[in-house]
């Protein structure tokens, strides 16, 4: 059979600020036209399907439509499993009844051992999990590390494997080998280390959430699909998309994502950044990067009138050269001392007489005691 396989939708999640549950709906379409197109068997969400624990109305709302709209309109199947940034209680509400349309969300270390069989494949939906989980299931408190819970966990698997069917894995976890970005949260499985590799050579595929970066890993068949949205500057040069993938060789096919506003990275002075005309780079979520070491007054606020969607502002020559003013008295009345900093912050500029009122008026009030 082949399906879909994506993760870490982190509905309701933001970038600096900016909501990004429109460029989630606009995913989220183009996600549903490859399943369509491809023609999948099922739909693998392996994770963090929201943010937060406690999501927004507004985000319980858009993520149950696209839910809907896969399971009930579409008639695909869904394999889904609750992520670290999830709350398995909450998710796992209707859990009693979703199965009846085929819609498997698996969000309990104890549902993992028994596999959705879908054509000619077994699938193990493995949560999001703490090692205390792994303890209580098995009954044994020498459980102690990660790797002795995967090798429990697997092998109990194991048992279940039928031998005219393909196995696949689905699991959210850090396994050995990856790489981090900055958008996901460092935690690893239980809080301690990575979960080794060389336990899931057991499945034909293993399909995984939690790092965005789906390059994360480098192995056949042991695969993050990664985010389908860029969540941090440093993930402006990554590819976002889905894979789709044959169960029965386990190889994948991967297929670009294309957001609504990109995250990309701009480099240059600020004179010729200020005269850019590109629409695309001014339309984008952008991390500008300041080749000049000069003072720059106002410099965030000029540079939004350009590019109304800056997440990041770096200097990529080092820190801004001031020149230092020894001239200053500190015995000046504080109106005096503000103006003399404010002309050598702005380099040059005075105060106009709506600042100098303002000013006189926080002045006043700090005397008072206010």
């Amino acid at each position: 059979m082949r399906f879909l396989h994506t993760a870490d939708w982190h509905v309701g999640k933001s970038l600096h600020g900016y909501d990004l549950l429109k460029e989630q709906k606009h995913i989220f379409q183009q996600i549903e036209a490859i399943a369509l197109d491809q023609k999948v068997d099922a739909i693998v969400i392996a994770g963090d399907l929201y943010d937060r624990g406690a999501p927004s109305e507004e985000d319980v709302s858009e993520l149950n439509a696209e839910l809907q709209r896969l399971n009930l309109q579409d008639r695909l199947p869904i394999l889904a499993i609750s992520g670290n940034h999830d709350s398995a209680a909450r998710l796992a509400t209707g859990d009693a009844w979703y199965s009846a349309t085929q819609f498997y969300l698996h969000t309990q270390l104890s549902q993992a051992f028994e596999p959705i069989v879908i054509g000619d494949t077994q699938f193990f939906l493995l949560p999001y999990f703490e090692l205390q989980a792994v303890r209580n299931y098995f009954g044994d408190d020498e459980i102690h590390s990660v790797k002795v819970a995967m090798e429990r966990i697997v092998a109990q698997m194991q048992d279940h494997f039928a031998p005219d069917k393909h196995q696949v894995l689905v699991a959210h976890f850090f396994a050995a080998g990856s790489s981090h970005t900055d958008s996901e949260t460092k935690v690893e499985v239980g809080g301690l280390n990575a979960v080794p590799v060389d336990l899931l050579t057991a499945f034909d595929y293993v399909a995984l959430g939690h790092l965005h970066n789906p390059n994360a890993l480098k192995n056949p068949v042991i695969k993050y699909s990664g985010s389908p949205l860029k969540m941090s500057a440093s993930e402006a040069e990554l590819q976002k998309g889905v894979r789709i993938v044959d169960s029965s060789t386990g190889e994948s096919t991967w297929v670009p994502l294309k957001p609504v506003h990109d995250v990309r990275i701009i480099k240059g002075s600020f004179d010729d950044l200020m005269q850019k005309t590109d629409e695309g780079d001014r339309d984008d979520f952008v991390v500008i990067q300041l080749t000049d070491q000069e003072m720059i007054p106002d410099v965030m606020s000029r540079l939004r009138q350009v590019y109304p969607r800056i997440i990041a502002l770096q200097r990529v020559n080092g820190p801004v050269q001031m020149k230092i003013d020894t001239t200053i008295d500190p015995a000046l009345d504080p109106m005096q001392l503000v103006a003399k900093f404010y002309d050598f912050a702005t380099d040059g500029q005075n105060l106009n007489p709506e600042q100098k009122e303002w000013l006189t008026q926080s002045l006043q009030r700090v005397q008072k005691g206010e």
